[in-house]
């Protein structure tokens, strides 16, 4: 569970926090309610149909007003029919509508969020809010919606229909009630306890099976299969148990449901047997309502627990849209250069791409000790910074700041001279090649994917863009091209292939400001040296922030940053750092002894 969710304590159950979002089906709702509420109307008057029919045509044995109330009965009947048809349209509209305006409120906010916030919360988390959540929300202001005005109404008008014929009788049937409520809330808080250990349960299955699959040369490697099986074995035996015993709780509170109708018809029975010697019709209209009003009762209090549980989606969901962004543009450059959405390019000024760290403190938002202090770098037009250092000593820091995925704590980063943050991030970000070390390639083909770096690249931008990569070998070997389809995540090529593509996506915008972080990590040799190949090509005349592993690989960048513990304990060229004997020199002479090694052994030398 994040940090984040609480406790629900919402007035009006989150209502109020919802309504905003949900304005565009208000109408509708409207429309279905009032639909919803007529068919009660009728439900409650076709028990008095019978009513009449007993005491008039059976009773008088008389038949003149027989045409009439066939008439009558059967307009009541497909009016009903119709407007029930209505209402349950307009509910499934609106479910549909709610859901996919929330979806995409949630979505268009996700775009407004810094890199911290993804880095704060996991994929599954998000996904959640934006799925689960939003499905919740949208069900219960349609079909739970639907079903509570139809339960209300039908009961309140049913007790009053009752109460004009018989107040005693009425009263008589009405003291069950008040012991129905008290035994449906206990029943509704075992459930509601049981059911959320279910879907604890739940999720530890779903999270065992997946950790099962994903993991399964792990698990084999490890010769851990047995553990493994016990392990869901043993959650799959839990959620028997409870399930077992949720199935006992709605097998009682059936039970008891049924124990009550039974109570209200004996009540109808004892009390109401004088009125069937007099009148057999009223006798049996307190019959139709005594077996039917008790199941209004307890959907109703159904309702009342999903909507103190839908409280609990609303507010999650709410909380991710007050989310604010670690990194916003002020009004004054929204006002000038756009956002995000409504970009003013027109007033874009052209990037070319010198970088200036100034008197930059930083600190990460969730973190307790500065990154860098005071730390000062010029990066002239064209110059190629190497960040260096062991897996997971900070390396991104720089580059994170260079595109604006953080703002610094103290001082600023200038771009062009200039102070990134008086200009907007969009204008920035297009500015700037990103190649990660796993390479993400979007559902579609690879046409697609490239024209995502450039929208308006024609097709000898295209494959410019691929040959300066060394990524048309790729799309030449594929039956269909440009036009194969890459599937999600661009799992139909492989992992050095989609870095490639990935590279070439970089290219075709034509970057002033090229960052790759460790992109040639995980690919293969003959991969890697077609990158380094294309990288010199690339960077050529181009600001680069290079992100290695492998130092042989930045041994000619102008500037190499040394990375320890998240802060750069070194700087300066390959000879330099070399000389100094320091922290540099040590990564770099165990990573030749272990290269040198590893050539021995497979006979490469």
């Amino acid at each position: 569970m994040n940090s984040h969710e609480k406790t629900p304590h919402l007035k009006f159950f989150g209502i109020g926090r919802i309504t905003p979002y949900i304005g565009h089906v208000k109408k509708m709702l409207s429309l279905m309610a009032i639909c919803i509420f007529a068919v009660s109307i009728a439900d409650i008057i076709t028990p008095l149909f019978q009513k009449y029919a007993l005491n008039h045509f059976i009773a008088e044995k008389t038949f003149d007003t027989l045409p009439y109330f066939i008439i009558l009965y059967l307009a009541v009947i497909i009016t009903s029919s119709f407007l029930n048809y209505i209402a349950c349209s307009y509910a499934m509209s609106s479910e549909i509508r709610i859901d996919q305006m929330l979806r995409k409120v949630g979505f268009a906010h996700l775009q407004t969020l810094s890199f911290s916030y993804f880095n704060r919360n996991s994929v599954g988390y998000i996904h959640a809010r934006l799925m689960s959540d939003t499905s919740k929300i949208g069900e219960l202001f349609s079909w739970t919606l639907i079903d509570s005005v139809w339960r209300l109404t039908y009961l309140i008008g049913a007790i009053a229909v009752m109460f004009y014929l018989n107040a005693k009788l009425t009263l008589a049937v009405l003291t069950i009630v008040p012991l129905l409520l008290v035994l449906f809330a206990f029943f509704q808080k075992k459930l509601i306890h049981v059911n959320r250990e279910i879907r604890e349960i739940n999720s530890k299955i779903t999270g065992n099976f997946n950790e099962g699959i994903t993991g399964a040369k792990t698990v084999k490697s490890l010769g851990i299969e047995n553990s493994m099986t016990e392990r869901f074995c043993g959650e799959t035996r839990n959620m028997r148990s409870k399930s077992i015993r949720a199935s006992r709780i709605r097998g009682l509170f059936s039970g008891v449901m049924n124990l009550g109708t039974s109570a209200a018809i004996a009540i109808v029975l004892w009390k109401g047997g004088y009125i069937a010697q007099s009148e057999v019709g009223t006798f049996s209209v307190f019959m139709s309502y005594a077996q039917g009003m008790l199941e209004p009762i307890r959907w109703l209090v159904d309702a009342f627990s999903t909507l103190i549980t839908t409280q609990v989606n609303i507010e999650r969901f709410t909380n991710l849209l007050a989310e604010k962004s670690d990194v916003t543009d002020s009004p004054e450059v929204i006002e000038k250069y756009g956002d995000s959405i409504n970009p003013k390019r027109q007033n874009w000024e052209e990037i070319h791409g010198s970088v200036e760290f100034c008197d930059v403190t930083f600190k990460y938002p969730d973190g307790d000790e500065n990154v860098l202090e005071h730390f000062n770098l010029s990066v002239p037009v064209g110059t190629h910074v190497a960040i260096v250092g062991e897996t997971g000593a900070g390396k991104s820091t720089l580059v994170n700041l260079v595109c604006r995925f953080y703002e610094p704590t103290e001082g600023s980063v200038l771009i062009d001279g200039k102070d990134a943050r008086e200009r907007s991030q969009l204008w920035l970000h297009s500015s700037i090649g990103y190649v990660l070390q796993t390479p993400h390639l979007f559902s579609g083909t690879i046409r697609e994917n490239l024209l995502m770096g450039n929208p308006d690249a024609s097709e000898d931008d295209i494959y410019r863009a691929l040959k300066t990569a060394n990524a048309l070998s790729v799309v030449e070997k594929l039956e269909k091209g440009l036009d194969t389809d890459v599937g999600e995540g661009g799992d139909m090529l492989s992992t050095g292939e989609k870095q490639l593509i990935s590279f070439a996506r970089a290219v075709i915008s034509d970057p002033k400001i090229l960052i790759l972080d460790e992109a040639t990590a995980s690919v293969d040799t003959i991969t890697e040296a077609k990158i380094q190949d294309a990288l010199e090509s690339v960077a050529d005349g181009r600001t680069a922030f290079i992100i290695a592993h492998r130092l042989s690989t930045v041994k000619n960048s102008d500037v190499i940053l040394a990375v320890k513990d998240g802060k750069i304990v070194e700087r300066g060229t390959h000879g330099e750092l070399i000389a100094l004997r320091g922290y540099y020199y040590e990564l770099y002479t165990r990573q030749y002894r272990d290269e040198t090694t590893s050539k021995l052994l497979d006979g490469s030398i």
